[in-house]
């Protein structure tokens, strides 16, 4: 289970550093920029130790997808971007990948 724990930590250590990616205006704003390379940093670090336990196509299918509808939602509620039905309907259909790969593929199951 303590896999399971470095991958959220990684997908959320990813979605900090690209939200200051956001925030770094072109790596010309130094704290956002030094909380890029960290978040960056750390998010590989603790997927390395993920990848110990568990295989790579589910757990960079899960980083990616989370990742992904996460830095969009930050998008939704820190900079008032819009995402209309289809971007939704995406989302969703990225999400419910990632629930057939961890709850119904063997051969991404943990035991492989």
């Amino acid at each position: 289970m303590r896999e399971y724990l470095y991958l959220s930590a990684a997908i959320a250590a990813e979605v900090t550093g690209t939200t200051a990616l956001k925030f770094s205006d072109g790596f010309s704003n130094p704290l956002p920029s030094l909380v890029v390379v960290a978040g960056y940093l750390g998010s590989f670090y603790l997927l390395s130790l993920t990848l110990q336990e568990l295989p790579i196509g589910l757990v960079y299918a899960t980083w990616s997808a989370v990742g992904i509808v996460a830095a969009a939602l930050v998008g939704v509620v820190l900079f008032e971007e819009s995402v209309d039905a289809a971007g939704l309907a995406g989302m969703a259909l990225i999400i419910a990948g990632v629930v057939v790969l961890n709850l119904l593929s063997e051969s991404y199951s943990p035991a492989h």
